[in-house]
């Protein structure tokens, strides 16, 4: 896939997101929402935010391998919390996931008022390319 990152932003001196991405894929896959689970099916990391949030994005990443697609390919995330601030104050954890896969797609966080588990504080789902 050839790919062009349009205005990207920065946090701190880090690398976060694109304002937009030009890209001629030859595939595309729909991610839908991933939470995090444990193998059981149950919600993951209950006390632990940080670990919560890498594991919810630990999850898309297998999703994508199964489709023959890398966390690098996505180029667009949503992330949907029920509580943006404890998500904006980890942050640093939102963008080292993506960061250690050389992912930097567009993005937007969003604060809803309940997702399908009440247990849930997040849940991403994207866009990726080839």
């Amino acid at each position: 896939m050839r790919r062009e990152d349009i205005d990207p932003r920065f946090f701190g001196d880090r690398p976060a997101c694109d304002r937009a991405v030009v890209e001629q894929p030859q595939r595309r896959l729909v991610v839908a929402g991933h939470e995090a689970r444990d193998d059981e099916g149950g919600i993951a990391a209950v006390d632990d935010i940080r670990g919560r949030i890498r594991l919810t994005f630990q999850r898309p990443a297998g999703t994508l391998r199964g489709a023959g697609f890398a966390l690098s390919d996505l180029v667009r995330i949503r992330i949907l919390t029920v509580d943006i601030e404890a998500l904006t104050a980890n942050y640093d954890v939102v963008l080292s996931v993506p960061a250690e896969a050389d992912c930097r797609p567009a993005g937007l966080p969003a604060e809803v008022r309940a997702l399908s588990d009440p247990r849930m504080l997040l849940e991403i789902e994207g866009l990726a390319a080839r």
